[in-house]
C-alpha cells in the first residue's frame, strides 16, 4: 500500500502572496492590522506561528475571500470557521426563498443567480429570452453562463455587439481572477479568450457620445433587444456559498425593448 501525502503550503507564504497580490507593503499591513512589522515578518518567514485571531485579522485586511480564509486557517493548523452550505441546504431556506422572490418579482425582465465559477444556480423564466437558440449541450447542468454566452454555439451569434460585450465580460472575469487567485477561473478565462470573435473587441471600454453603460444588444424575432444589467451580492455573508453568489438582473436599455417586454407581460400576466 502506498500513502500519498499532499504538502500544505505554510501560512506565512500564503499571507505574503496575498499581500503581494494586493500590492500592500508589510509596513502598511502591520499598521492596519495593529501588529508589529517584526512580528508580521516573522509570520511570513515561518519564524512565528500566528494565532487564529491573527490569521483572521490579516485575511480581513487583505480582503481575502472567505473560501481562501479557510485555507489560511488550515495552513496555520486551525479548523475553518466559515461554513460552506449547498444552496439547497435546509439552513439556507430563508435566503433561498428570498432569492426566488427577487427573481420572480423581476419578471418580465431576465435575472439569474451564479456562483463564483459563473455556474447557473437559479434564474427566472424570462432568462429564456437570452438563452433562446443556445445549443442544448451548453444548457445541460451545470450551466456555465459565460461559456453559454460567448461560445459559437451559444448566445454569441445573436449578440449584435459581440466584441464589446465579450470585452466587458472578459474584463469582469479578469478582475475576479486577480481578486480570488482561483485557478478554475483562470482556466475559464483562457478558454473564453480562445473562442472566435469576428467583431472588434476593444482593449479599453471607451464610451462614445452619450454612452452611460455597456449594453447587451441581442437579435430577437421581433427585432433587436437592448439590455443593461445590475449585479447584487449579499452584504454580510458568513457562509462561503452565500459570499460567492451574485444576482445579475437585466433591464430594458431602450423604449423598443421595454415595449417587447411589456407585451410579454400582457400575454403571460404579472408574476405571482
Amino acid at each position: 500500500m502506498t500513502t500519498v501525502t499532499t504538502a500544505r503550503r505554510p501560512v506565512g507564504e500564503l499571507l505574503r502572496e496575498w499581500r503581494d497580490r494586493r500590492r500592500i507593503s508589510q509596513l502598511d499591513l502591520a499598521l492596519a492590522a495593529e501588529v508589529s512589522t517584526r512580528h508580521l515578518s516573522f509570520v511570513e518567514t515561518g519564524r512565528a506561528r500566528p494565532s487564529r485571531e491573527m490569521v483572521l485579522r490579516l485575511g480581513e485586511h487583505l480582503d481575502v475571500p472567505l473560501r481562501e480564509r479557510n485555507q489560511l486557517l488550515l495552513a496555520a493548523g486551525y479548523a475553518p470557521v466559515y461554513s460552506q452550505s449547498p444552496f439547497g441546504d435546509p439552513e439556507l431556506s430563508t435566503v433561498r426563498e428570498a432569492v426566488r422572490r427577487l427573481l420572480r418579482r423581476h419578471e418580465p425582465f431576465p435575472a439569474a443567480v451564479v456562483d463564483r465559477g459563473w455556474n447557473l444556480v437559479d434564474a427566472n423564466d424570462c432568462i429564456a429570452l437570452l438563452t433562446d437558440g443556445v445549443a442544448p449541450e451548453l444548457l445541460a447542468p451545470p450551466v456555465n453562463v459565460l461559456r453559454a454566452t460567448l461560445h459559437p454555439d451559444g448566445m454569441a451569434p445573436r449578440i449584435v455587439n459581440l466584441g464589446e460585450w465579450r470585452a466587458h465580460l472578459l474584463g469582469r472575469l479578469r478582475r475576479e481572477v486577480a481578486a480570488t487567485a482561483d485557478p478554475a477561473l483562470a482556466a475559464l478565462l483562457a478558454e473564453l479568450r480562445d473562442y472566435p470573435c469576428a467583431s472588434p473587441a476593444p482593449e479599453v471600454e471607451i464610451p462614445g457620445p452619450g454612452d452611460l453603460l455597456v449594453p447587451l444588444r441581442l437579435r430577437h424575432g421581433q427585432g433587436e433587444l437592448s439590455f443593461f444589467s445590475t449585479v447584487a451580492t449579499f452584504g454580510t455573508p458568513l457562509d462561503v456559498t452565500l459570499a460567492e453568489l451574485s444576482i445579475e438582473s437585466f433591464y430594458p436599455a431602450d423604449d423598443p425593448t421595454a415595449a417587447v417586454l411589456r407585451a410579454l407581460t400582457e400575454r403571460t400576466g404579472p408574476p405571482s
